[in-house]
């Protein structure tokens, strides 16, 4: 794999992102039965590639979004 490039996990973890869902837990049960990790391990390997300047790169739309939720809660606490 290219340095420059995201493995497929990451690719999947974005996409996913991107989909939207109906009702509690179903995201929680789709990371779970379509990606194989637990949502705990999910949200973190979200976290770290929204830091992550392929990940940006690769689905600058979504990266946004989502940093931009984070840094909104970040300033709630």
């Amino acid at each position: 794999m290219d340095p420059g490039e995201l493995a497929e996990r990451e690719l999947s973890i974005l996409a996913m992102e991107r989909r939207g869902f109906s009702g509690p837990g179903a995201k929680e049960r789709a990371v779970r039965e379509e990606l194989g990790l637990a949502p705990v391990r999910y949200y973190q390997l979200l976290n770290a590639l929204l830091d992550d300047p392929r990940a940006l790169a690769a689905d600058p739309v979504t990266v946004n979004r989502l940093r931009r939720v984070r840094d909104s809660r970040r300033a709630e606490r």
